[in-house]
């Protein structure tokens, strides 16, 4: 075991810890942008294909997602209600857009659903700059199919449960800190039934030296985040989830369409 740590070229794995710490700690405090920061770096910039950059960001995440949700619990940062009606629709989404992704093409929609996302940055930013201290937190109604919809988009794109989750959360009124906090929590589970359906699917020879450089670097950032979104003002959250939401979309959008 020794021996084998030994022999990893630790300079050739580095950027890839580094970009994990950065991504996850972005994600545990925003609840969004580690599987569109790390899939879009594999695919587009390493060449990976699709469905090995999902399955290998997925596996990283049940990892990141585990402890970042740990210490979301931890600074009761869940609204457990909210996390029930989200987690099993995902798990099941999520299931459908890995399985689908190993077998057929499903990056036509991607272009469609980064501009959907942009736009859903432009009007956060704009609740941003109208939030007043005296905002009243709202129960979000429609929750179930948003989980499914956030399950499939983000197994068949390789990112999108934060994107598309937390912003429509936000979208209905929901508490910016407890929003971030149940979904990332929520992810864990679809993580890890994702991965699952990647593992029966292609098999193992999707997780590479790539994926434990990710892992790394995300679990070394994953108990920062919670701590980041507690001490956050809900105003500073929504101004930061609107820039990173709009910036990772139309970076992917950009990638899409050329």
């Amino acid at each position: 075991m020794i021996e084998y740590i030994t022999n990893i070229d630790w300079s050739a794995v580095a950027p890839y810890i580094a970009v994990g710490f950065a991504a996850q700690l972005v994600d545990g405090a925003l609840g969004m942008a580690f599987g569109v920061i790390c899939s879009t770096l594999l695919v587009s910039v390493m060449g990976v294909p699709p469905a090995r950059a999902s399955a290998g960001v997925h596996f990283v995440e049940m990892f990141t997602t585990g402890a970042s949700g740990i210490s979301h619990v931890l600074h009761k940062n869940v609204d457990w209600k909210l996390f029930s009606r989200i987690a099993i629709p995902g798990v099941i989404g999520g299931c459908t857009g890995a399985y689908l992704l190993a077998s057929i093409h499903t990056e036509a929609a991607r272009p469609f659903v980064m501009g959907y996302l942009t736009l859903i940055g432009f009007y956060l930013l704009y609740k941003a700059w109208d939030f007043t201290h005296e905002h009243k937190p709202r129960d979000p109604k429609v929750t179930m199919p948003l989980g499914l919809i956030g399950g499939f988009l983000d197994a068949s794109g390789g990112g999108g449960w934060g994107p598309v989750v937390t912003s429509n959360l936000l979208i209905q009124g929901s508490d910016p800190r407890k929003t971030i906090g149940t979904v990332n929590t929520a992810e864990f589970f679809l993580t890890v039934a994702v991965s699952i359906t990647f593992i029966l699917t292609i098999g193992l020879e999707a997780f590479t030296v790539v994926t434990g450089g990710l892992l790394i670097g995300g679990l070394l950032a994953a108990p920062f985040g919670a701590l980041v979104a507690k001490r956050i003002q809900p105003r500073i959250l929504l101004f930061a989830v609107s820039i990173v939401l709009i910036a990772t979309s139309m970076f992917s959008l950009y990638k899409a369409l050329s």
